[in-house]
This record gives C-alpha cells, structure tokens and sequence, in this order.
C-alpha cells in the first residue's frame, strides 16, 4: 500500500500524552545499564558529534554523550545553543565537522536526535568524505513539512511560518538518503512525529531501518537504542553490516522490526 493510498497522520493523542512519564521511565533504565556497561570499552576512539533535537540544547544530550565516552569514543556536542530548526545551523555545523577532523585526523560519527538528525544528513551529503557514519534517533526526513505534534511549536517559534518556507531545494533534498552508512532509529510509540516519516524509503547495503520501543523523548537514553549506538560505531563503511540482536529474545522484546 502507497501512502498516497494510507496517508501519514500524525502520532496518536495517546502517545502523546504519555511522552513524558514513558520518557522519564527510560531515563530511569538508562543508570542500571549504564552502571552494567562501565566494564566495556569496545569503541576505537574516532569522534562522535551528537546534535539534539527542535527545541533542545547539549544538555539533552548529555547522557548519550558522556556514555560514548565511557565506552571508548570522543564525545561532541554542537555548541550552538538551543535548536530553533535555523538553515544557518548547516554551515555552522560543517565548519565543526571540518574542525573536528582536523583534530582527528579521521571521518567522524554522527548522532542526531529528531531534527538533529535531519542536520546531520544534510551535513553527510555536502562532506560525505569527513563522515564516517550517520545515527538518526526518531529524525522525520522523510516528513519535516508533514503532520506531526511538534508543529504549532515550530510556528510559534518562527512567527507562524512553516515547513514550508524553508528553501524549497533543501526541502526536497532531505528525504534523499546520505552516501555514506546510515542506521536509522524508530519507533511506532512515538507522540511526537510520525514514525513512518522517520525511516530510510528503501534499505540498501549502507542503509538500514531499525525499530525500537519507546518514546520520542526518550530515544536519546533508551537503552536498546543504546545498544544500537554500541554496536553500530564499531564498523567504518569499509566493513559495515547491518545491525542484528545477539539473541531472538532481545529481537522480540525490543526490536520489532528484525
């Protein structure tokens, strides 16, 4: 079925109104796993940047990134301040991309939550040379002008316009997939944007779809998206293979897509 004949709608009231107290759940199974996990330190130590989502600012992302840390990468995160969805956040980040590899010497991993991950495949396809892999967290690039409950904020905060009025070429370049390994992350919980809008339209051998339980605001401490997180920065494009749970157990309790 097309989804011209099954239109997107946006998340469910329910999920919605739950965002918050299944976030904070998460955000409370986020310490035991993280205190589990404080023997491993698997990661090569290339550079991860982490951008946050509409609204957020570093703080949001502080969990995720102190986490990379622990399992053995260089941490980033944006330095822009909050995220108000400004075009100009591109040439910005570029800049800190090129900086980034200056210092280190080797393409970097990025990680975008919602929006910043909409930011971080424009930055893929303008410097896929610089990007070694892109992680997208509940990113609807597939979406941005569609429905969805973050809507009326995004208008509020640009004095009414919308989707819309950003450049139409970028408008359309954004559901185009990145060259460069792309794992993007999902969930059919989501309150916030349609998690339809939130995947690669066709998988390939660098692009891969994966579906988690879970809520929107969560995806950033979850600890099965962690896990993607983890295994995902181990492979550079040379060597890339899709994500797979170690057993059928955690394949049916947490994801439901394999």
């Amino acid at each position: 079925m097309t989804e011209e004949q099954n239109p997107i709608k946006k998340p469910s009231l329910f999920w919605l109104m739950t965002e918050a107290s299944r976030a904070v759940f998460e955000y409370g199974t986020f310490f035991p796993y993280n205190f589990l996990k404080k023997q491993e330190e698997t990661g090569d130590g290339h550079a991860v940047l982490v951008l946050p989502g509409f609204m957020a600012t570093d703080v949001s992302t502080q969990p995720l990134r102190r986490f990379l840390k622990k399992i053995g990468y260089q941490s980033y995160g944006w330095d822009i301040g909050r995220n108000y969805a400004n075009e100009d956040y591109v040439d910005l980040l570029l800049e800190k991309v090129e900086d980034i590899y200056k210092v280190s010497g080797e393409p970097i991993s990025i990680i975008g939550w919602s929006l910043g991950g909409v930011f971080a495949r424009q930055i893929a396809k303008k410097r896929p040379h610089l990007i070694r892999q892109i992680i997208t967290l509940g990113s609807p690039f597939r979406g941005i002008n569609l429905p969805n409950n973050a809507a009326w904020i995004y208008k509020f905060i640009t004095n009414g316009k919308s989707a819309q009025d950003i450049d139409p070429l970028l408008l359309n370049d954004i559901p185009n997939p990145a060259p460069v390994p792309t794992t993007a992350i999902y969930s059919k919980e989501d309150g916030v944007v349609p998690w339809q809008t939130c995947m690669e339209q066709q998988e390939s051998n660098i692009h891969q779809n994966v579906q988690v339980r879970g809520s929107h605001f969560g995806l950033g401490v979850n600890p099965s998206v962690l896990e993607i997180i983890a295994d995902r920065l181990q492979y550079s494009e040379a060597i890339w293979a899709p994500f797979s749970p170690e057993t059928r157990i955690q394949e049916m309790m947490f994801y439901p897509s394999m």
